[in-house]
């Protein structure tokens, strides 16, 4: 990525201010029922929302969707945590391979349609290879990661699933990552298992459209 746009950015999106409208994240797939949060506009923020507003819609290529949409209900929070997801997208000390990697770990585990719809074509970009990917989605340990991606997927994995990470693969990490960028890395998986979460409760969605990557009834 040349241009920040934190959230959805490699897909080919229609300007910010033109393709965000009520009908981008709607409410879950193939339901009538009302979706939890609305899509906001820009004009129909209240004033303490603006700023905020103002912010997202400078940097995302999706406008107010995606975890924005909920998030801007809270705009003390939606501040905060825009803050740290830019400091975690665009200024974090893992390599964005790597960093990308972390996330849809994080998306798999949580079958985040939103998540790993923007993320995956992203990791992609960064060099994680399509096999890497394509296993991961199945819910494999890829086979044939470089050393690095390995590391970050037992990281990872034993974090979210252990709650701990081994003296084993805690050496494994420190021979590839300095303290911050171990640091950062434990920091980018929390983070998304809160994204993934935020996009749960607000039963956020892909595009219309668009295919979800997880189907129903697949592990």
């Amino acid at each position: 990525m040349h241009a920040p746009s934190i959230w959805l950015s490699s897909l080919s999106l229609a300007a910010a201010g033109g393709w965000f409208a009520a009908t981008l994240f709607a409410a879950g797939p193939a339901t009538s029922k009302e979706p939890r949060f609305p899509q906001l506009t820009m004009d129909q923020l209240t004033e303490a929302q603006k700023p905020l507003g103002e912010q997202i819609m400078k940097v995302s290529s999706v406008g107010l969707g995606g975890p924005y949409n909920p998030m801007i209900r809270s705009p003390v929070l939606g501040q905060r945590l825009y803050d740290l997801f830019y400091y975690l997208r665009w200024q974090t000390s893992v390599p964005t391979k790597l960093n990308e990697f972390a996330i849809i770990i994080i998306s798999r585990q949580w079958r985040s349609q939103v998540e790993w719809f923007a993320h995956a074509p992203l990791a992609a970009k960064a060099g994680v290879s399509a096999n890497v990917i394509a296993e991961l989605k199945q819910g494999k340990r890829p086979a044939g990661m470089a050393e690095d991606e390995a590391v970050v997927y037992d990281f990872v994995t034993e974090l979210t699933t252990a709650k701990k990470v081994s003296d084993e693969t805690y050496a494994r990490a420190k021979k590839i990552f300095n303290d911050q960028q171990i640091v950062d890395l434990t920091a980018v998986a929390g983070n998304y298992v809160m994204v993934a979460m935020m996009l749960a409760m607000a039963e956020e969605t892909v595009p219309p459209g668009k295919e979800e990557p997880f189907k129903v009834g697949e592990n």
